[in-house]
């Protein structure tokens, strides 16, 4: 016969005590659903913003008493009345036209109130985007707005079967420039992808934890895997796993030999991603007006001088270079074949020469493993008119490959290699020369190239 354990008084008790609990579930739910709406009403006043938004999302009878427009009235006048704090202009004009509490949408009040405080909040570090970096010439403090406003990324997966699963961030990097941001874990294999999406999550922080918040996406990107499929690139692999470009800024690492994918990474130029990360909606990205500097019908060559360049090349770990220069310049006579040509660092003057830093390799982590893909890096540029509107961002993975080119330089020992980018705006040209014995690498050239189309309708000449 099977021996029987004695069970304890403490076992007996969360039996009896979950035996009592199922029973009495519909009893209490009948009981409060039997309650007129105006005592819950009363007493979900009671609770604070934070709570009263949390228990909206217990059930659909809670949802629509937590969301009753007297009450976020009330809150809202609490909180931005004119008896309160002194508030922007676009708050003092909200309350001016926003007294009726009748014949609105269930929630508008809520939503009302939860939309102004975000841009309350966006209103107070609206200054801190205005301080620029001389050398980069963008927001020095893009990363500190971005975490006091509580921002962060999320990436939507599209499969080949509709089917669609979101995934939080692994982890991110910032330098000077950019962003770099990764997701890994299980994620689709490459070819059932039928489309990527980036959105920037802001969230309104409460000030007790663990409680629910209110979140707004903004989309950033919607990558169509259909459109991109014939100009992925690979960029490179090391012994774990195989590097492709679906496209400027966006990173696929997929293990060897597998069509599993080990991580995506999306590298961001820091040039409005505060704006772009959170002034979006969820299907429509934020779209910025351009800044046109002032026609001129009296220079000759309008549009072809005072550039002002900034570009590095980095890693998720450390900088590699980065160097400005100012006063770049192409004569009309120098133009050829649709393209603008600035010569940033001149072959011909051993002055301009640039050695780099450090090694050139893209390190990867994915939960467990990591690893380094060699002669692969990333590069971000920000170019300037002369009067600092930005011209071209960019920000994307390159790699480093054999130099074909027949020019002969006899100052430098070494084999001879190109960084090359090139998308609708222009293109970059970066030659480099290895020394073998030291393991380093200097630039002897760097040159850019804008379209004619993109100088023409940025400055309305028709060059």
């Amino acid at each position: 016969m099977a021996s029987t354990k004695p069970v304890s008084s403490a076992v007996k008790a969360n039996r009896t005590l979950k035996k009592h609990a199922k029973s009495s579930q519909p009893c209490v739910r009948n009981w409060i659903e039997r309650l007129p709406c105006e005592i819950l009403i009363k007493i979900l006043s009671y609770l604070d913003t934070a709570a009263l938004f949390t228990i909206s999302h217990v059930s659909s009878l809670f949802y629509h008493l937590a969301s009753d427009n007297a009450s976020w009235h009330r809150i809202f006048l609490k909180e931005f009345g004119h008896n309160r704090k002194p508030n922007p202009k676009f708050v003092e004009d909200l309350l001016k036209k926003t007294d009726d509490v009748n014949d609105l949408a269930i929630d508008h009040w809520k939503r009302l109130y939860f939309q102004t405080t975000a841009d309350f909040d966006m209103y107070k570090w609206k200054k801190q985007c205005c301080v620029v970096n001389r050398h980069t010439g963008l927001p020095s403090k893009t990363e500190h707005v971005l975490r006091n406003l509580h921002v962060t990324w999320q990436l939507t997966v599209i499969q080949q079967s509709k089917e669609t699963s979101t995934f939080d961030l692994s982890w991110m990097k910032f330098s000077e420039t950019s962003v770099t941001l990764c997701w890994s874990g299980t994620l689709p294999d490459l070819p059932h992808i039928s489309a990527l999406q980036l959105l920037g999550v802001r969230r309104i922080a409460f000030s007790r934890t663990g409680l629910k918040q209110p979140a707004r996406r903004s989309l950033m990107l919607n990558v169509d895997m259909t459109s991109v499929s014939k100009s992925i690139q690979n960029i490179g692999q090391d012994k774990l796993v195989e590097l492709k470009l679906l496209q400027p800024g966006i990173i696929v690492g997929l293990w060897k030999g597998q069509c599993s994918v080990a991580f995506v990474m999306f590298s961001l130029h820091l040039h409005r991603l505060v704006e772009r990360s959170t002034k979006g909606s969820s299907v429509c990205p934020f779209v910025g007006l351009a800044a046109k500097p002032p026609f001129d019908d009296i220079d000759p060559e309008y549009g072809l001088h005072g550039y002002r360049l900034h570009i590095s090349l980095h890693n998720t770990k450390c900088n590699i270079m980065s160097e400005s220069f100012t006063q770049l310049f192409c004569h009309k006579t120098q133009m050829c074949g649709g393209l603008m040509q600035l010569i940033a660092i001149n072959r011909n003057r051993l002055s301009e020469h640039t050695p780099l830093s450090g090694s050139i390799s893209f390190p990867w982590r994915c939960e467990a493993l990591q690893g380094a893909v060699q002669d692969c890096c990333i590069m971000t540029l920000l170019l300037r008119d002369e009067f600092k509107f930005p011209l071209w961002c960019v920000s994307s993975a390159v790699c480093l490959k054999a130099d074909q080119s027949a020019h002969t330089d006899y100052n430098y020992e070494g084999d001879r290699f190109l960084f090359q980018f090139r998308d609708e705006v222009g293109q970059v040209e970066i030659h480099l020369v290895r020394n073998a014995e030291q393991e380093t690498y200097t630039v002897v050239s760097l040159v850019i190239y804008i379209t004619t189309t993109k100088i023409n309708s940025h400055f309305g000449t028709a060059y």
